[in-house]
């Protein structure tokens, strides 16, 4: 297998709501069906907001299908000293980005802003998948 994701809260909804132009969903297809990783973090954003029950249930649908990264020592250690470094990085992105970077994965999501200051972090908007 060769590089491997982690989809960011925006991507799995914007993904899952078929929002993503047919190419990048294309690609997105191929990422999920061969190893679909997501945090947490990604759960407790994504189904955390009121939304119609039947996006809801296609959401946790969505997630209930591939693995879950939940907060071990190494990402919580990982996640402290991210937000050491970066001071404005958001809790839940500094847990995103500290599950990819102790997983060797890459990051999908659509605010790369957010995390391109990251040292040995890819983060990539899966709106610019092909």
């Amino acid at each position: 297998m060769g590089q491997r994701y982690i989809l960011d809260t925006n991507a799995v909804i914007d993904y899952v709501g078929d929002k993503l132009p047919h190419v990048s969903v294309l690609a997105m297809d191929r990422i999920v069906d061969e190893d679909l990783n997501t945090s947490i973090v990604v759960k407790i954003e994504t189904l955390g907001f009121n939304g119609d029950e039947s996006e809801i249930q296609k959401l946790k649908d969505f997630l209930s299908i591939g693995k879950m990264y939940y907060i071990d020592d190494l990402i919580a250690d990982k996640t402290i000293d991210l937000r050491r470094t970066y001071r404005k990085l958001k809790l839940g992105d500094a847990i995103i980005a500290a599950t990819a970077l102790a997983n060797n994965l890459t990051l999908i999501s659509r605010n790369t802003k957010d995390f391109e200051d990251i040292a040995g972090l890819t983060c990539i908007n899966p709106y610019e998948l092909k």
